[in-house]
């Protein structure tokens, strides 16, 4: 089961994250959202428990709970919805927002 974890403090880790976890049950994967430009941490991130009660478990734990400072919240994570970005190239696949030729 995912669980989103937000209001992280940019300071932490993805080993961080994962040991936090780690303590309540088996974690398949900690990951730390970065900014796509900068790299930066964008101060929430995603953690797979290997089940579902493990993973209730961290909710009711963590949920709230003070890390360096910031009160993280943990919930389930909803599914992921294809919205279409990724921009496109414009309507003649060329590129230019398709604003004719001058």
């Amino acid at each position: 089961m995912k669980l989103f974890v937000g209001n992280l403090p940019f300071s932490v880790t993805e080993e961080e994250l994962h040991n936090q976890f780690a303590a309540l049950g088996n974690v398949l994967s900690a990951k730390i959202i970065t900014d796509r430009e900068s790299g930066r941490p964008r101060g929430f991130g995603f953690v797979e428990m290997a089940s579902e009660e493990e993973a209730r478990s961290a909710i009711a734990e963590l949920d709230g709970k003070e890390i360096s400072g910031r009160q993280i919240a943990v919930s389930e994570a909803k599914p992921q919805q294809n919205n279409g970005g990724g921009g496109g190239r414009g309507r003649d696949n060329r590129g230019g927002g398709g604003r004719g030729r001058y």
